[in-house]
């Protein structure tokens, strides 16, 4: 059986989701999509010729149940993507953000990782080679000087707050890992500013081909790779 990997959130043909997948798929891997929108990530999945699951990151059973049909189909899972996020800003500062709208954020953009690592860390030790790559931000950085949290405006706190705690999950699962001697290697990778939207492109955003470049690098590490690093472009980056 070849390498198995699903990547989360893949619901739009210009994502890093889709792209990722692509990549993947050119490599060889047997790739599982999933999002919340079942019609939209099997379109998807057709146009990659790839496997689609409805999956929404927010919801324990369907985590859990996504986790006990890869168990069942493939008894293992070789590299898990948890590129499912969302950018959520109402554009008023962190003194006028509605609470509970951050609640929901921490709830997709930190929390839907953090099940998923829970569900399928078990598969992913059945694998010889098993990878997890959190999908992060620049936003989230202390060291990025143009979209960094002491850097980038203060109008758009709870996307790089979500994706800083995303690093943080970064960190405590790989000193669990390592304390149980574990083969995964898990780490957070930047995309960079990508073109995911139309007119970016004006605003200095790269290729989606080429911010899915470094996922699917973290993705497939060699065995001697690094673990518990954040990374842009397969370059460190400052946490």
């Amino acid at each position: 059986m070849g390498k198995i990997a699903i990547i989360t959130g893949v619901s739009r043909e210009k994502g890093l989701g889709y792209e990722t997948a692509k990549q993947l798929k050119e490599l060889g891997f047997i790739v599982i999509i999933a999002a919340r929108n079942f019609d939209k990530v099997s379109d998807l999945a057709k146009q990659l010729n790839v496997m689609a699951k409805q999956l929404d990151v927010t919801s324990d059973n369907s985590v859990n149940n996504l986790a006990k049909e890869i168990e069942t189909e493939f008894g293992k899972l070789d590299a898990l993507v948890n590129n499912a996020g969302a950018f959520f800003d109402q554009g008023g500062g962190p003194l006028s953000t509605d609470l509970q709208f951050v609640k929901d954020a921490f709830d997709t953009n930190l929390l839907g990782a953090w099940r998923m690592i829970k569900a399928f860390h078990k598969l992913l030790e059945k694998s010889d080679s098993p990878r997890i790559v959190n999908v992060s931000n620049g936003a989230a950085s202390f060291g990025d000087p143009v979209f960094g949290l002491a850097h980038h405006f203060s109008k758009v706190p709870v996307y790089g707050i979500t994706k800083l705690a995303l690093n943080g999950l970064t960190v405590k699962v790989a000193t669990q890992l390592k304390e149980s001697k574990s083969k995964i290697k898990i780490n957070s990778v930047d995309p960079d500013f990508t073109a995911t939207y139309p007119g970016t492109e004006q605003w200095g955003a790269r290729p989606v081909s080429e911010g899915a470049k470094g996922i699917v690098w973290a993705a497939t590490l060699p065995q001697d790779g690094p673990t518990v690093e954040f990374f842009r472009d397969g370059q460190t980056l400052s946490w």
